[in-house]
């Protein structure tokens, strides 16, 4: 199961670069379905439905919303706009750390994770929201965008909100897994899959805020 779900999370962001709609993409998902559905009839030992379940999450779900980062690239001016996320959700962190390291009292969600903290929340909130905006003001001054300032300042604090969102979902997933860290490719940062769990979050929304509130277009 595990290597059909590294294959399928490896496919799908082609599949969203190329059209969700694409027979190729339906014929790989049913695909996929259908080798899950068999290592549960065929096995000799018995497999828990978790599992399978963990299995279209890993394969399916999280790689969809990540590759919110494609589609917002394949979109018109989408070079300019695939930072947008990573802004929002790296403003986020070093707000919240830093806020937090000087002004923490008050524990956010102890029982998930015990270091964070309401002042860091609302730090981070801060310094996204800044974040866009001077993410806003250099493409209105050096890349000749029209920018709507409103706008930026609701891309940085709803934005925030799913950053933090997304990175207590994954908190409480590893704690009911008992995982530490989701990997060790990235020595003492647990795993690539912990730097991005903001943006698994952040991307998606970004995209549809593109899509009904767009931050910016060419005079």
């Amino acid at each position: 199961m595990r290597l059909y779900t590294m294959i399928m999370a490896f496919l799908v962001p082609f599949w969203c670069y190329f059209g969700s709609n694409g027979p190729l993409a339906l014929l790989g998902l049913m695909v996929f379905y259908i080798l899950l559905a068999l290592e549960l009839l065929i096995s000799r030992t018995k497999i828990p439905f978790a599992q399978v379940g963990f299995c279209l999450v890993g394969g399916l779900l999280f790689p969809y919303l990540i590759s919110s980062l494609v589609r917002i690239s394949a979109r018109e001016y989408g070079w300019y706009m695939v930072m947008l996320p990573f802004t929002i959700s790296f403003m986020t962190d070093i707000g919240a750390y830093l806020v937090g390291i000087t002004l923490g009292r008050h524990k956010l969600c102890p029982t998930v994770s015990p270091k964070k903290t309401v002042e860091g929340f609302f730090g981070g909130i801060l310094f996204a929201m800044i974040g866009v905006i001077i993410f806003a003001v250099a493409l209105q001054v050096f890349f000749g965008f029209r920018v709507n300032y409103f706008y930026a300042v609701l891309y940085g604090v709803i934005g925030s909100l799913a950053a933090v969102v997304g990175d207590l979902s994954f908190s409480v997933i590893k704690r009911q897994t008992g995982i530490k860290d989701f990997g060790h490719l990235m020595p003492g940062h647990g795993g690539i899959l912990d730097r991005f769990d903001s943006i698994i979050m952040v991307s998606p929304l970004v995209e549809a805020f593109l899509l009904l509130l767009p931050l910016a277009v060419r005079y």
